[in-house]
């Protein structure tokens, strides 16, 4: 085994950038999909980064998480994403491309992910290249917007760290991706 891999939980190996990856893409689903407690805020205050880009915005994360508490993060999640009657920004793909929540976008989406054959879980491997492909297809064209709007917005500190966050992870995503293209 290289020293840049190890073993999944299904005995095969996988690459420490790909396995980096997947947290970055963890960490930033579980933001958005509710407001972390009081236990995550703790953990993500010891979030260490390095000079990188990204270093700098898993500091600036650490540096949020440490000026808030679960309440006021949680007031701050609600008014960005559920707020009354609707969340000043909507972190779907059909409503950034569309302007509507059920639209072609998420149709395409679950076709592509049935395609592909993933369903919930906790690890699954895909076929080579289908990252790049899923991402191209189905991120790339509105994340950036999306990430963009929660880094501007207004309602709190901590999600604008997490805006700048997504912003700067898929900059390197779409680096990388370029990369392949040219080798």
């Amino acid at each position: 085994m290289t020293p840049d891999a190890q073993l999944s939980q299904h005995g095969e190996r996988v690459d420490e950038i790909d396995l980096a990856r997947a947290q970055e893409y963890i960490l930033l689903s579980n933001l958005l999909l509710c407001n972390p407690d009081a236990q995550l805020l703790l953990r993500l205050q010891h979030v260490c980064g390095d000079g990188s880009t990204l270093g700098v915005a898993h500091t600036a994360l650490a540096d949020a998480a440490a000026r808030v508490d679960a309440e006021s993060v949680s007031r701050e999640y609600f008014a960005l994403f559920i707020g009354l009657g609707r969340g000043e920004l909507l972190p779907y793909a059909s409503y950034y491309l569309t302007g509507f929540m059920h639209g072609r976008p998420l149709a395409n989406l679950r076709l592509d992910l049935q395609r592909l054959g993933l369903e919930r879980a906790d690890v699954i491997p895909g076929p080579v290249g289908a990252d790049q492909r899923f991402f191209e297809a189905h991120l790339a064209p509105w994340i950036g917007a999306f990430f963009s709007d929660l880094e501007r917005q207004r309602s709190g500190q901590f999600y604008a760290a997490v805006g700048k966050l997504g912003t700067t992870f898929l900059d390197i995503e779409r680096q990388g991706f370029d990369l392949t293209r040219t080798v």
